[in-house]
């Protein structure tokens, strides 16, 4: 078993650097704030953030969750409540507005400084499970998330892209603490993580099934899987315990089963529809019928009557869903700058995934390298307990959902925080050591002309 991170004397000395690079954080993401303002993009289309605003001052003013027109990309007439949009994204902004009124400044500044300060913390504490004793590696994994130009955008934006990637990071490292020990805290804790995900983007469910079955493997391959089971079920239930209130709002506004959100459908609906042809057009989104309209579904209805027409649209023609899933990843993995995308994002592209992909890359074979040889089913099944292998085990999985479905850049963000360990490791054993060596040469060869002098 590996050591643990907390019995380290290296995480002691790593405190302050660690304390400055929050710092340098927060202060660019309160930077980004100002400049995006206090204001949000015009409801043309509606924007992910301009709905999330809209939303929460109608909560925030007493109209619960709906609109005050028929909205993206439902359609609903005005007032109809909706289960479209994260719950528990727009309360949190609907409080800030509800104390100082509608200032999206505001709540781009929390934001800023919540997510300035997490986000890294959280990049540190999982290269700290991923791999301990490597205190160097731990700080620019922290940097690395402090600098990311994608992190520092959407921190400033109202979406739930900045608390999500932190629910994540949070979820995983307390999964390998729990891998570890197994015990009710750390059960607690990867509970609430999971429930907080989800209630931020349901997208996260399916991977839920996918930890539980590495932490259950890793139990059986250790021969304590009935230590495993119960913290397993105190996690599920405290996961079950934080959607059911909103199931059953659901059922008391729609008086039919809704899950959390109505937006499943949609999805499926949307990325699969005959409008993109075999090219995925990450920006185009596909009208919900009118003849579905023209029956006053409710939202439960009219979501899973979409997931049921996406559906058939794959069964109808499987041969153009292979085509069209194989372009998405090129919209999942976009590394230059694009027409489509504004000058702030090409930048941050640029400044983010760009930069640093060649580093995840060069990290990742240095991690696999760390694991030992690779060549027999033995060697594999060993591997596969190891937290490299649950955190490659996320970035895979949960890229290919959203290949199978619908892929955007920031889609992948939360794979980019987990990968920027790798980055960190990358930098760690192959640059700062090359770029000591250089300075000891230019500082030698220095010497000598001095002593020739």
């Amino acid at each position: 078993m590996q050591p643990s991170p907390e019995a380290s004397g290296s995480y002691g000395r790593s405190i302050r650097p660690l304390a400055l690079v929050l710092i340098l954080s927060v202060v660019l993401r309160v930077g980004v704030a100002f400049y995006l303002g206090d204001q949000v993009p015009p409801p043309v289309n509606a924007p992910d953030e301009t709905s999330y605003s809209y939303l929460a001052e109608r909560v925030a003013t007493g109209y619960g969750y709906s609109f005050d027109r028929p909205w993206y990309p439902l359609g609903k007439p005005a007032g109809y409540p909706t289960a479209h949009w994260s719950f528990l994204y727009t309360a949190f902004l609907a409080g800030i507005y509800a104390v100082v009124g509608v200032h999206p400044l505001v709540g781009r500044l929390a934001g800023a400084v919540l997510g300035g300060a997490l986000c890294p913390w959280m990049v540190y504490r999982l290269a700290r499970r991923v791999f301990p004793g490597c205190p160097r590696t731990w700080i620019l994994a922290a940097t690395s998330g402090a600098i990311y130009a994608y992190f520092v955008i959407y921190a400033a934006m109202l979406m739930t892209e900045t608390f999500f990637i932190i629910a994540t990071l949070f979820v995983l490292e307390q999964a390998l603490a729990l891998a570890e020990r197994p015990n009710a805290k750390r059960a607690i804790a990867l509970g609430l993580g999971l429930g907080v995900a989800t209630l931020l983007r349901q997208s996260i469910l399916p991977w839920v099934v996918v930890l539980f079955g590495w932490l259950l493997w890793r139990g059986v391959r250790e021969g304590r899987a009935r230590s495993v089971i119960p913290p397993l079920a105190i996690s599920g239930a405290i996961l079950v315990g934080m959607i059911l209130p909103f199931t059953l709002r659901n059922y008391w506004v729609y008086q039919d089963f809704l899950l959390l959100n109505s937006n499943a459908g949609y999805a499926m609906y949307s990325a699969q529809h005959p409008i993109h042809g075999t090219s995925f057009q990450e920006y185009t989104a596909a009208p919900v019928p009118s003849s579905l309209l023209a029956q006053d579904l409710s939202e439960p209805e009219l979501d899973r009557e979409l997931l049921r027409l996406g559906i058939q649209q794959i069964v109808a023609d499987p041969w153009r869903y292979v085509l069209l899933s194989l372009s998405r990843i090129r919209a999942y993995f976009v590394f230059w700058p694009t027409r489509e995308s504004s000058l702030l994002y090409n930048a941050g592209r640029l400044v983010s995934f760009t930069l640093f992909l060649p580093f995840m890359l060069i990290g990742l074979w240095l991690g696999l390298r760390r694991a030992g040889p690779l060549r027999t089913r033995a060697d594999w099944a060993r591997f596969s307990t190891t937290p490299v292998a649950m955190v490659l085990l996320f970035a895979s999985s949960y890229s290919l959902m959203h290949i199978l479905t619908w892929a955007m850049t920031r889609y992948r963000l939360p794979v980019d925080a987990v990968m920027l360990v790798f980055a960190a490791l990358a930098v760690d054993e192959q640059v700062l050591p090359r770029v000591q060596a250089w300075r000891r040469m230019l500082t030698g060869g220095a010497a000598k002309l001095g002593q020739g002098d």
